[in-house]
């Protein structure tokens, strides 16, 4: 299935193919913060229609995961790093996809402060 998505402000918009089985709510500093559930997909799964150039990038910790967001209205879409494999993933802000019922989607918690 392909869902899109975007920033809060459309300067960011995108699309990503999967089956939504569940999202991740991770407690870490940043995320906790956030709020966002995410889903993680292959990283060519994800495709930035809109406004890629555009978006910011901030890194921390082990500076290993690009959190990306809108420099307009400061919306974090999605970020960007690899899996245990090595693999290029993306974690998608479910929040940010249209038409995703969230209560109907399983939240598994990610004790992401032990990292």
């Amino acid at each position: 299935m392909k869902h899109k998505g975007s920033c809060h402000c459309g300067n960011v918009a995108f699309e990503v193919e999967g089956d939504i089985e569940g999202v991740i709510q991770c407690n870490c500093s940043i995320c906790f913060r956030k709020g966002a559930p995410l889903w993680f997909v292959p990283r060519s799964s994800l495709r930035v229609a809109k406004g890629e150039e555009t978006l910011s990038a901030y890194t921390f910790n082990k500076h290993v995961i690009k959190h990306r967001f809108c420099p307009r209205c400061g919306i974090h879409t999605h970020g960007e790093g690899t899996d245990p494999k090595g693999n290029a993933i993306a974690a998608i802000n479910v929040r940010c996809l249209e038409g995703v019922d969230l209560e109907a989607i399983q939240i598994t918690p990610y004790d992401g402060r032990k990292l």
